[in-house]
Order: structure tokens, then C-alpha cells, then sequence
């Protein structure tokens, strides 16, 4: 066997140990019994011992180097450039750093959410405390004597820093401010009435997932406190969460995953379980979420079909006709949650998170203050105080389990969707017709071919740029909202 063939042998089961890993993570958001959560800590420390062994391997440092400076095809190149990439990380870690890392934000998840079930921040806040010096710890291993928090943004966006995503960010800000103040003048759309049946709403969460391509021959739908998708390859399962009074909450939560998971299913199969057969970045994972979520789903043809479903399925909820169920799926409205915001507001929510976790890895704000400076930023934001915890600071589960750099990736994927978006229009002019059918495949199957198949094999930005036909900017995400929702609103 060549050096390459060897280094991907052996890359082989590195991957399917992580699949592993990632669902002993999936069972533990799911169907783990709550008193499993101290033994599920040290299951997730020993195999997170074992994988760094296998990626700090010297082994791997010697096919490594064999191959500096071969003639390799472009797959070739792509998975040593990804091999290198963890090898080179992962052996900055110190392998005991690494156990204790994944040992205490598994037990620090399940800190979270007893905490977040109390509205009791400074239950979580020790834990979270512990989190933030074994990251900063992580971080400093990292950057070598860089900024942390690149280092950090590298795990989820390769080739992206702080500096870059605050002059995109910069752009965003003012112009989503000024249209929400617009949109906020004006009457709030009717919205939905009565109570929706859980098992009703699941129901037709399985016929949207399906819509938008999710083959359940190799996913499952469960419930979850915070909705996620999790696996690659052959095994790619969603989450998602009811709520009685507020079907949406279901539906789009359950496109926003399928997006996730759709990606993951339809990269190339000559790519399973190796360096490319899973999304190229957290950016660009998102900009499928939420292209399936906002701009096709949410679109005037796709909610007209959804009106029909919905009628179906539930009966008169309160929405006479199509056109006003459109304005009541894009309702502006004042609201403290992230996951269920609209895509006016949705960036401003993640801005705040941006700006107060690099505070909190470069040391200008401690864990003791954090509650009092998400509900001051909230306040100066939004305009209205935070009512409990589980609607500020603890809403989220991100920093429970250590996943500083994460955040600023949500907003970078409304930015790529915004530009994939206005070229999947270019592209497809009948694609209306077909949505009102509730026909998503002429999005979808574009989506695909031009960016999903890929997997890694092209770094973040210029796969974007290779389906878009531009390099990201924010300029279309702006363009589009405007549009939009000077219709709906009549601004």
C-alpha cells in the first residue's frame, strides 16, 4: 500500500470512532435516562481519549509527511489537507486536556439543563466556569501565541477570524436594525389560534421532513429541548420540539434540521467515512438550515401548500386565507428566543452572543457578571428587559458543552444562503409554480448538485462562491430581506 492509501486506511476508522462518539451525544439529548448522565461523562472522556490518540498518532505524522509535496488528485489533496488540518490541532491538545474536556461538558449539559429548567443561572454558572478556563486553556494550545478566539472560530469556519466576520457583521447590524424599527411600526399580523395536538403536529413534521428530500430509510425524527441534527453519511438524525399553542415552533424547527441533515445525506458516497464526507464547515451547514427554512420555506408559494396542510390536519386555527397565513409564518414581533426568531431579528440575536463569548475568552467579562451583561445588551438591543434566565442566558446550550466560535457560524450562514439563494433563483425561474405544489425537488436537487455532493472537498468560502457565482457577501441577505418584508408589511 502507498503512504495514501495507508493514511486513509487508518483515517477510516478514525471517522466511524467519531460517529460513534457523536451518537453516544445524540442519545444523551434524547433518550438517556438522567441518572445515566455521570457514567455517560466518562464514557464520552475515554472515547474522546481514544480519538485523540488515533489523530496525534506519529503514524499519522509520517504518512504525513511522505506525502509533503506529492502529485495527488484533487480528493486526494482535499483529505490530506483535512487530515492535516486535525492532525496538526489535535496535536497542540494535550491528550489529558482533551478527556477532561469532554468529560466535564458532558457533565456540565446536564448542568445546564436542570439549571435552565429552574431559571437558576448561578446553579450553572460554577460549571460554566470550568468550561471557559479548560477552553481558554484549549484555546492558548491552539493559537500558539495568536488570538484564542481564532483559533476557536477555526474549529467551525476554517479561514475565518474575528476581524473578518466584525466587518460583515458591521454591515448587518445597522441595516437589520433600521428595518426592524420600520416593521415594528406597523400592525402585527394575525397569528394562530387554539391548541394543535402533539401528536398531529409530529405527524405533519414527518410530511415536511420528507418534502424537503430527508430519507427516514437512513435518519429518525426525535424530540429534543434544544433541536439539532447529528451524524453524517449513512446515519443522519434529527430533533426537533411541540408546543400546544405554536405549531411553527415544530414545523420550521424541523425544516431547519432536515436542512442539516439533507446536506450530510446527500454528499457523495465515494466520500463515507473519510475527511470529506461530512459538511466543509459550520457556515456553510447553516446556509442549507436556513435556506430550507427561510427562503424556501417560508416562501409565499411554499406557506400557501403549508395553509392547506395545516387546514388538513388541524381544522380552523384562526388564519382565513393563504396570503395572511404568509404574514403570520413572517410575523416581526418582539420574542427572547434565537431558534425562534424571525429572519429580520434572527442575526441580532446571535451579534449578542458574538460579542459577549469573545469577551469572555479574552477575560474582559467573568462568568459571575455574564447574566447582568446578556440582560443589559438584551435591553439595549431589543428594547425590553429579559423576563427569567431560561429566556437569556441560559436558553442556549452552546457554552455548556464548550462551543465557543459557534455562534458567529448561524449568521455566516444567512449571509451564504442569502447569495445561494439569489443564484437558485437565477437558475430555476418556474421555481414558485412548483413550491406552491409543495414540490421543494428543483431547490433541493440544485442546492445538491451545486454544493452538498462537494462535502469538503473545497474550503468554505469557495464552495459558496463556486455555487453562487460571487464571493459571500452580505449584500444579498439585505437585498432579499428588504424585499421581502416591505411587502409583507407594506413598508
Amino acid at each position: 500500500m502507498t503512504a495514501y492509501e495507508e493514511l486513509m486506511a487508518y483515517d477510516h476508522d478514525t471517522q466511524a470512532l467519531s460517529q460513534v462518539a457523536g451518537r453516544l451525544g445524540w442519545d444523551q439529548e434524547t433518550i438517556m435516562p438522567r441518572g445515566a448522565a455521570p457514567q455517560r461523562a466518562e464514557e464520552m472522556a475515554a472515547m474522546e481519549g481514544v480519538l485523540h490518540a488515533r489523530r496525534t498518532d506519529p503514524r499519522v505524522g509520517a504518512w504525513l509527511a511522505a506525502l509533503n509535496g506529492a502529485s495527488l488528485d484533487p480528493v486526494a489533496a482535499a483529505n490530506v489537507r483535512e487530515i492535516t488540518r486535525s492532525y496538526e490541532r489535535a496535536s497542540k491538545v494535550p491528550a489529558d486536556l482533551a478527556a477532561t474536556l469532554a468529560r466535564v461538558t458532558s457533565t456540565a449539559q446536564g448542568k445546564w439543563a436542570e439549571a435552565r429548567a429552574e431559571d437558576d443561572y448561578a446553579a450553572f454558572a460554577p460549571v460554566l466556569a470550568e468550561v471557559i478556563d479548560l477552553k481558554r486553556e484549549e484555546g492558548a494550545a491552539l493559537a500558539a501565541g495568536g488570538d484564542i478566539y481564532d483559533a476557536m472560530l477555526a474549529d467551525y469556519e476554517p479561514g475565518t477570524t474575528a476581524a473578518d466576520l466584525e466587518g460583515m457583521f458591521g454591515a448587518l447590524r445597522p441595516a437589520l436594525t433600521e428595518l426592524r424599527a420600520a416593521i415594528l411600526e406597523k400592525p402585527m399580523p394575525q397569528g394562530v389560534s387554539g391548541s394543535f395536538d402533539e401528536t398531529a403536529q409530529l405527524r405533519l413534521s414527518a410530511l415536511l421532513a420528507q418534502a424537503f428530500g430527508y430519507d427516514m430509510t437512513h435518519g429518525r425524527i426525535d424530540k429534543a429541548v434544544h433541536p439539532f441534527s447529528s451524524g453524517s453519511g449513512l446515519d443522519v438524525r434529527i430533533t426537533t420540539r411541540t408546543n400546544a399553542h405554536d405549531p411553527f415552533n415544530c414545523f420550521y424547527s424541523t425544516i431547519h434540521e432536515v436542512g442539516h441533515a439533507c446536506y450530510e445525506q446527500n454528499i457523495d458516497a465515494a466520500y463515507l467515512l473519510t475527511p470529506l464526507g461530512r459538511g466543509v464547515s459550520m457556515g456553510v451547514h447553516e446556509s442549507q438550515s436556513r435556506i430550507y427554512e427561510n427562503q424556501i420555506g417560508r416562501s409565499r408559494a411554499f406557506t400557501g401548500w403549508l395553509f392547506g396542510q395545516m387546514r388538513d390536519a388541524f381544522g380552523d386555527f384562526g388564519i382565513a386565507d393563504e396570503e395572511a397565513f404568509y404574514a403570520a409564518v413572517n410575523s416581526v414581533s418582539n420574542g427572547y428566543i434565537r431558534t425562534e426568531a424571525d429572519e429580520v431579528q434572527y442575526n441580532l440575536h446571535v451579534l449578542l452572543r458574538f460579542d459577549l463569548e469573545r469577551a469572555l475568552m479574552a477575560g474582559d467579562l467573568q462568568v459571575g457578571d455574564l447574566e447582568a451583561a446578556w440582560n443589559d445588551r438584551f435591553a439595549a438591543d431589543f428594547g425590553y428587559p429579559v423576563d427569567k434566565a431560561s429566556n437569556g442566558v441560559l436558553q442556549d446550550v452552546h457554552w455548556s458543552v464548550g462551543l465557543f466560535g459557534y455562534f458567529p457560524t448561524y449568521s455566516l450562514g444567512n449571509v451564504y444562503a442569502g447569495c445561494l439563494h439569489e443564484a437558485l433563483r437565477a437558475a430555476v425561474p418556474g421555481l414558485d409554480d412548483q413550491l406552491a405544489q409543495g414540490d421543494t425537488s428543483a431547490a433541493t436537487t440544485w442546492l445538491r448538485d451545486n454544493l452538498q455532493r462537494h462535502g469538503g472537498l473545497f474550503e468554505p468560502r469557495e464552495v459558496i462562491a463556486k455555487a453562487s457565482g460571487q464571493a459571500p457577501g452580505p449584500e444579498p441577505l439585505l437585498a432579499y430581506l428588504k424585499a421581502k418584508f416591505s411587502d409583507i408589511y407594506a413598508l
